[in-house]
């Protein structure tokens, strides 16, 4: 079954006033759901306390948490602009403001632009790398939606998105990108298409239905398999860093809670039920938190 890739009709009576739209305008940019914030906040904090080797500038940290949720807000906005045609056929995201048409397509995209550009000049006021590589972060926002149409790994390709925070961390601290910085990005990277991988499995029916394409479809009846491959490569890749950037014990003990933390979402989502499946996304927020907290506790504690 195919489906038109269009935005369905405005509804008869469209909220008109500015107190009226707020609330959609909120739930468009998933102010409701900060989730996905913290998702995109504990790696940003990561890099940023590696890079310092402690508690970074206060401007920086301010700089780049208000760029998360401007980023990941923004990443909002234009992936359901670009899966309007979706959204619609989805039982997770059918009453989304683009899918119901309470949000118009043109509204999405100048709050999607102003987002981006308040963002930007947010950039502007670290270094030039670090604006370079903003450029780049800017354009992975924009295209990730379009992904789940042509390939089976838009999750690798939100690794990557989400990510992106990484080096810009280090070149607003340091001036530059070293290899630690990219072993950290490659530990994010397969972080974020675990969780994701869990997201997709609650869409996997209704996305095989209308024809889009995720690692959950990929993966198919081997997905716990992969996601144990994934993950088992995400704690590699954090051991490595912990051991290049000499962590101690405070931030293996944070890995080792983190494994515990990862084993209880393969048992919640052991039957591959849409509930269990976002139950063991949503969980992914206390791995990040408790990385984040054996980070800190490193340089804090000695």
């Amino acid at each position: 079954m195919s489906y038109e890739r269009h935005a369905p009709p405005l509804p008869d009576r469209a909220p008109k006033t500015w107190r009226e739209r707020w609330p959609l305008y909120w739930q468009l940019v998933r102010g409701d759901r900060p989730v996905g914030i913290l998702l995109l906040l504990w790696p940003t904090w990561w890099a940023l306390w590696l890079a310092a080797d402690g508690v970074p500038p206060l401007g920086t940290l301010l700089i780049f948490t208000a760029g998360v949720w401007l980023t990941r807000s923004a990443g909002c906005v234009i992936n359901d602009y670009n899966d309007r045609w979706l959204d619609p056929h989805v039982e997770r995201t059918k009453a989304r403001p683009l899918a119901t048409g309470a949000v118009s397509p043109r509204e999405a995209l100048v709050l999607f632009a102003v987002m981006m550009l308040v963002a930007f000049g947010l950039v502007l006021l670290t270094n030039r790398l670090t604006v370079a590589l903003s450029v780049a972060a800017a354009l992975l926002a924009a295209t990730y939606p379009l992904l789940k149409r042509y390939t089976y790994l838009p999750q690798v390709y939100l690794g990557i998105a989400f990510g992106w925070g990484i080096p810009m961390a280090f070149a607003a601290v340091q001036g530059s990108v070293p290899p630690i910085a990219w072993l950290l990005f490659l530990g994010n990277l397969l972080w974020t298409t675990g969780y994701d991988t869990w997201y997709a499995m609650v869409d996997r029916e209704d996305d095989l239905r209308v024809g889009s394409k995720s690692t959950a479809i990929l993966f198919g009846d081997a997905d716990l398999i992969a996601q144990g491959v994934i993950y088992a490569g995400f704690f590699w890749a954090m051991w490595l860093v912990g051991a290049r950037a000499g962590l101690g014990l405070h931030y293996q003990a944070a890995l080792g809670v983190a494994l515990v933390l990862v084993a209880v979402q393969f048992w919640m989502a052991r039957g591959r039920d849409r509930a269990g499946c976002f139950r063991a996304f949503l969980a992914n927020q206390w791995v990040g938190l408790v990385v984040f907290v054996g980070i800190a506790a490193h340089y804090a504690l000695g």
